[in-house]
C-alpha cells in the first residue's frame, strides 16, 4: 500500500512541475514506473553533481534542500518539486556548470536522457516546455549576472545569507558592525540592504535571525 501511495505522490510532485504540469496523468505515471528512472536518497553534505562527476539525467527534488555553487558563488537552493541537470542534457560536454550539494537529507528521482527523449518523441509537448524551461534558465542566469556585476551590498547579503541557511532561517551570528565588516560595506549600506530586501518581501527579521520568506529574490 505504501508503494501505490509514494507513486500518487510523485505524480502529484510531477504534475506541479513546470516541465511536466500539462501532460496526462497516465504518462506521468508511465515515466515513473520506467525501469530507467531512479530514486535515490543523499545525506546532509553530500555531493550530487560536480563538474568532473555528474550523470545525463534530469533530477527533481522530492524531499530536502540542495545548494548550487559554482566557484566560490552559491547560484541558488533548489527545494521540492524543483529541477536541475538540465545543463547535462543533449550536448557532448565533458564537464557540468556548477556543483550541487545536499544541504540537508534529501531525495532524488532522475530521469535518464534516454527517456526523457522517449517521452518527448511521443509528446511533443513535453520538448516545448522543455525549451521554455531552458530559457527560464537563461533569463535566471542572465539576471544573476547582472546582480554580481553590480557587486551591490544587497547582492553580498544575499550570498551570506544563502550560505548561512539552515532551512528558511539565517543566523547572522555577529553584531551588525562585525557583518558589514565581513562583506566588506558600510553599516549603513547593509541596513539599507536590508530594509530593501524587506520591502521586496525576501526576507523578515527576526530578532537576531532572518527569515528568507522567497529565496529567488536573494
Amino acid at each position: 500500500m505504501s508503494g501505490v501511495a509514494n507513486l500518487e505522490e510523485e505524480i502529484s510532485l510531477l504534475a506541479q512541475t513546470e516541465l511536466f504540469h500539462d501532460l496526462p496523468i497516465a504518462v506521468l505515471r508511465q515515466a515513473l514506473c520506467h525501469g530507467d528512472c531512479a530514486r535515490r536518497t543523499f545525506v546532509k553534505g553530500a555531493l550530487l553533481y560536480t563538474p568532473h562527476a555528474f550523470e545525463r539525467s534530469l533530477g527533481i527534488i522530492s524531499a530536502g534542500t540542495v545548494q548550487v555553487t559554482k566557484g566560490e558563488l552559491i547560484m541558488s537552493v533548489l527545494r521540492h518539486g524543483d529541477l536541475f541537470g538540465a545543463a547535462a542534457l543533449f550536448n557532448n560536454a565533458a564537464d557540468y556548470a556548477t556543483t550541487l550539494t545536499a544541504k540537508s537529507d534529501c531525495a532524488v528521482l532522475f530521469f535518464p536522457q534516454s527517456l526523457i527523449s522517449s517521452l518527448m518523441a511521443q509528446y511533443p509537448a513535453l520538448a516545448q516546455r522543455y525549451i521554455c524551461y531552458l530559457s527560464g534558465r537563461v533569463r535566471f542566469l542572465s539576471d544573476r549576472l547582472d546582480s554580481l556585476a553590480a557587486g551591490s551590498a544587497q547582492q553580498k547579503l544575499g550570498q551570506f545569507l544563502l550560505r548561512n541557511m539552515e532551512g528558511d532561517l539565517a543566523d547572522p551570528g555577529c553584531p551588525v558592525t562585525e557583518l558589514a565588516g565581513r562583506l566588506g560595506i558600510s553599516r549603513a549600506s547593509l541596513y539599507r540592504a536590508f530594509e530593501q530586501m524587506e520591502l521586496s518581501g525576501a526576507i523578515r527579521r527576526e530578532e537576531k535571525t532572518i527569515r528568507v520568506l522567497d529565496i529567488s529574490l536573494l
